[in-house]
């Protein structure tokens, strides 16, 4: 018999994988909670229902959300990441020498848990004494730690459940006010496909706290259309100003300096969606 793990992405079109194993299907006090593996992906860690993270495809995402921003802030040396319990954000910010801490707040712990057993490979760097790992409220750890970071990375699941509030005007000026004077902050913004209104309001509110914003795209296969954004929100530093000279390589498989600006160069039905 074999076995099919769905996601539904819209009420009419999802994508399906094949499944060899269920590690983990389990109801924690914030979400519903899967770690499978599947044939075509290795193993997937899935919350109510949604991918976040596979194996095979995890590196496009984690690089995508760390070193764009981390390359365009001249010294970040104090870092946040809210969510990423899976770890992969923190270990390609461990690849950057100039972060002197980097603190993950993910408000289930159970992901932290369970992505140390059996996501090893992007979890690795949870452990690293550079690390503090807390579970806790993202959304308020931000509120209670002002003038604080150089850079804030948003990890969030798509908004619904725990990460509702973290695609609200009000939590980009409680990140605005977080941030140290020349800080920068990034957040997974979904995808053009179906999630156009949330891309043109998380826009729009982001322009209204920060004075530099940009968006920038990467291909993920096993998320929704595989098109995904990510929005950066600056006090002072363009990452569309980075000298590609400057950017010193580190070990990826996405990301290179060449991608730097080339990631902002978006297609023409999403460059209308955020004018």
């Amino acid at each position: 018999m074999e076995l099919w793990y769905t996601e539904k992405q819209t009420e009419n079109f999802g994508i399906t994988a094949k499944i060899t194993k269920t590690y983990v299907d389990e109801q924690t006090d914030f979400q519903k909670l899967d770690m499978i593996e599947t044939e075509e992906f290795g193993t997937m860690l899935v919350l109510d229902g949604m991918v976040m993270t596979t194996v095979k495809d995890e590196f496009v995402y984690h690089e995508m959300v760390a070193h764009p921003v981390l390359f365009t802030h001249p010294n970040p040396e104090h870092v946040l990441v809210v969510g990423g319990g899976d770890g992969g954000v923190i270990r390609e910010i461990m690849k950057h020498p100039k972060v002197k801490k980097a603190v993950l707040v993910d408000i289930d712990g159970k992901v932290i848990e369970y992505s140390k057993k059996y996501l090893p490979t992007i979890a690795g760097e949870l452990d690293n004494p550079r690390v503090e790992v807390q579970v806790n409220d993202g959304f308020m750890h931000i509120h209670d730690h002002k003038n604080t970071y150089d850079v804030i990375m948003v990890d969030s699941t798509e908004p619904v459940g725990p990460a509702a509030n973290l695609f609200t005007r009000g939590f980009y000026q409680g990140i605005y006010e977080s941030l140290k004077e020349d800080g920068i902050f990034v957040a997974q913004t979904d995808n053009p496909w179906f999630k156009a209104d949330l891309i043109q309001s998380v826009n729009k509110d982001v322009k209204e706290v920060f004075p530099i914003v940009r968006v920038y795209g990467a291909n993920i296969p096993t998320y929704p259309s595989g098109l995904w954004t990510f929005t950066m929100g600056s006090k002072k530093y363009d990452p569309l100003q980075v000298d590609e000279a400057s950017i010193t390589e580190i070990e990826t498989k996405y990301y290179t300096p060449r991608l730097h600006k080339a990631a902002f160069v978006l297609p023409k039905f999403v460059e209308d969606l955020v004018k």
